[in-house]
């Protein structure tokens, strides 16, 4: 069985202890980070409006940002690499974050990932729209992982009054 473990800011370390309970024995892990284009390309759309598209180009602070971004990625699946103790792929994407989880995730046994929403109190919410995505459109089984303790039950919100 191959495992993708998708790899966020925050909440990486739960899904990497999830990996290590509940596939063990996996053929191939794949720890995965997903860059988004967002911040990098409103850096150079900013740039080239207000210094004109004739500017130097190293000039250009959406270079900077993508670099930074490409290293705090390296570092983060350095880090999930040391805790995960084992042999693994490490993936780097770029893109739509939900997107490319569910393309990296075709032909795999399992798919790891955190709640990205509210995590204070059980129910629907707890997942953000980028989970989701994911959880409804996975081409394999997932595992959804706490990354903190769970909330009690007695935060599920009531049901709806009927009339």
């Amino acid at each position: 069985m191959r495992a993708v473990v998708w790899l966020v800011e925050g909440t990486w370390p739960a899904c990497v202890d999830a990996v290590r309970v509940h596939a063990p024995h996996a053929r191939e892990v794949v720890l995965l980070h997903v860059s988004g284009p967002e911040v990098p390309g409103v850096a150079h759309g900013a740039f080239a409006g207000l210094m004109g598209r004739g500017r130097a180009r190293e000039a250009d602070p959406g270079d900077r940002l993508q670099a930074l971004g490409d290293g705090s990625a390296a570092e983060l699946l350095h880090a999930a690499a040391e805790r995960l103790g084992r042999p693994c792929v490490r993936e780097e994407r770029s893109g739509r974050p939900e997107r490319e989880v569910i393309a990296a995730a075709e032909g795999a046994g399992l798919l790891v990932l955190a709640r990205d929403g509210d995590r204070s109190r059980l129910g629907p919410h707890s997942l953000g729209p980028a989970a989701r995505f994911v959880v409804d459109h996975a081409p394999c089984p997932v595992l959804l992982v706490w990354p903190e303790q769970a909330p009690g039950l007695g935060t599920i919100p009531p049901p709806p009054h009927h009339h």
